[in-house]
């Protein structure tokens, strides 16, 4: 790869590319009069220059995404929604030794708060990870040890801890509340169409198993796949599916009825 005036160009001799001559697909602007530069084509089968593929993969990262997905249009307004592995976007988006740090790194963070409890003190700003999933009031022991002001914090609001503990609801200042919670009380509502008998049910689940927040595409069956923790339940009656094949089947309403909105969060017990 070689860069020319600042921007980066594709290597015309790099024989692991597959040029193309096409506009970029993730350009919405018509290329200049003169525009020679390569596009070379991703496994989707959409054409892309080298800064189009980083801006729109910075710009998902910076949204809190971690997986990279191809927003060139199909048919109508529909995107194409093809997933990139991280290797095939750091080789055509022809990544810097300094960019690569930066996406890794986000990558790293983003993953580690998907499928684990980690967030940044609020004192000393290092990322920490919560064991006690049962009990909001955490102590950094980095703050702790550098005698920092900020030793005990609530998981919740990220303020300084407020009222006795341990507790598993919310601490003693005023604004802290459970914001998951209360979009699961709050979402709308969806017909899963392909299931007959069950009525509008929320629209946002809290996976049963380890209280990651879900939602279904409102095709197929009523099961889903928790992508955190692995485990399958259904949509409907919050039960896991081998209990709710007991008395059910995929494509009929469950023999409980629909479950109503989770008013608390599942604890995953992972030890």
């Amino acid at each position: 790869m070689s860069e020319q005036n600042s921007e980066k160009r594709y290597d015309p001799e790099d024989t692991t590319l597959k040029f193309v001559n096409r506009p970029d697909d993730l350009d919405p602007l018509p290329p200049e009069d003169g525009d020679e530069q390569l596009s070379a084509e991703m496994s989707c089968g959409h054409a892309v220059k080298p800064e189009s593929l980083t801006g729109w993969c910075r710009s998902l990262l910076d949204q809190g995404q971690y997986t990279f997905k191809c927003p060139a249009p199909t048919v109508g307004t529909e995107q194409c929604g093809a997933e990139w592995p991280y290797t095939e976007v750091r080789r055509l988006a022809a990544l810097t030794a300094e960019e690569m740090l930066d996406f890794e790194m986000k990558l790293a963070r983003l993953a580690a708060a998907r499928f684990c409890d980690f967030k940044a003190c609020p004192g000393c700003k290092t990322y920490v990870e919560r064991e006690a999933l049962d009990n909001l009031c955490f102590q950094c022991t980095i703050c702790k040890e550098s005698n920092k002001p900020t030793k005990q914090f609530c998981w919740q609001c990220l303020k300084p801890w407020k009222g006795r503990a341990p507790r598993s609801d919310r601490c003693d200042n005023d604004d802290c509340s459970d914001k998951d919670l209360e979009l699961l009380k709050g979402c709308g509502t969806i017909t899963l169409s392909q299931v007959a008998g069950v009525g509008p049910v929320p629209s946002i689940r809290a996976c049963p198993t380890c209280g990651l927040k879900v939602e279904h595409d409102k095709t197929g069956c009523k099961n889903i796949l928790c992508p955190r923790c692995k485990v399958e339940f259904c949509f409907v009656c919050l039960k896991l599916t081998r209990q709710c094949l007991q008395t059910s089947s995929y494509f009929i309403a469950c023999s409980s009825g629909i479950a109503p909105r989770q008013t608390a969060m599942p604890i995953w017990n992972r030890r």
